[in-house]
């Protein structure tokens, strides 16, 4: 099993670390009670290989003491990375005063200023025993992100997921779509009678689309567009991205669309490519449900 611990001072990007260790597989658990983590990854053994806590102010009573203690009882089959993360007093005054969120140490009575002091001088200790030291006074989100997976993985590339998706107009149109397009000006298999009753997976119609030029053209333009804005989106430290073509039934031209676009971009951009097919999917359901003699 692999252990990240995650500390640090309010407002120094915890939770942009912790999304991007969840993006990265693991379960994580946000302000887990010390004494409780190795309760917990003894039930998250045989279920869960990657496992991420964040430890904070709110958390520990005896700072870094209890912290100790209890990472000298892991397993010797856990491997532990620990990270901490911080930024000047200055900084984290301003993003306090920008979000204008509540401070965990505010409710002390204390002045927001104050409050930011005193969270530094209690988990000072922590900060000794960590294997990563990271100061997110000049970083971005963005930034931030590479540097976790940097020291994680050896490096920032991530594996974006690209899911593809073809849909029919008259069917409605899909809510969560990154982009669309409208194959409805492509010549259509429909209106040929052989054709009519086959969908994009089917040769003939296959063979019918690939002999327009004006398909192929389409088909090239996309991928083109997306070899060209892929590294753009890696960056803005995306996850996935969702393509979604379109014609009138879901049925032909964007079932072909589909399968083509994820071939190129499979072959060209490297990433894990996703297809499917909303209104095939849906006859494949209805098909399931009849009765059978």
């Amino acid at each position: 099993m692999k252990l990240v611990i995650v500390s640090g001072r309010s407002g120094s990007g915890k939770s942009v670390a912790l999304r991007v260790l969840e993006d990265l597989g693991y379960y994580c658990v946000d302000n887990l009670p010390v004494p409780l983590i190795n309760t917990l990854l003894e039930q998250l053994k045989d279920s869960n290989e990657l496992v991420a806590i964040s430890v904070d102010v709110r958390n520990i009573e005896e700072q870094g003491t209890v912290l100790k203690a209890q990472l000298e009882l892991l397993s010797d089959s856990i491997e532990l990375t620990s990270l901490f993360l911080n930024s000047s007093d200055q900084v984290l005054l301003k993003r306090y005063s920008e979000t204008r969120r509540l401070h965990p140490l505010s409710k002390a009575a204390l002045s927001l200023k104050d409050a930011i002091v005193q969270e530094g001088k209690l988990l000072e200790p922590i900060a000794q025993i960590v294997d990563h030291y990271i100061d997110t006074s000049a970083l971005t989100i963005y930034d931030l992100s590479d540097t976790v997976r940097e020291i994680l993985l050896g490096s920032v590339a991530k594996e974006l997921v690209i899911n593809i998706q073809s849909f029919g107009f008259k069917h409605g149109m899909p809510s969560a779509a990154d982009f669309m397009f409208d194959v409805r000006f492509l010549p259509n298999p429909h209106w040929e009678p052989e054709l009519r009753p086959l969908t994009g997976l089917d040769k003939p119609v296959q063979t019918f689309l690939a002999s327009s030029n004006l398909v192929n053209k389409l088909i090239i333009q996309i991928d083109n567009l997306f070899e060209t804005w892929m590294p753009h989106l890696e960056r803005n430290n995306r996850s996935y991205v969702t393509i979604s073509i379109g014609c009138t039934g879901g049925q032909h031209r964007s079932v072909y669309i589909a399968e083509q676009l994820a071939k190129q971009l499979t072959a060209n951009v490297k990433h894990k490519v996703n297809v499917s097919h909303r209104e095939l999917d849906k006859l494949k359901v209805n098909y399931a449900d009849e009765p059978t003699n």
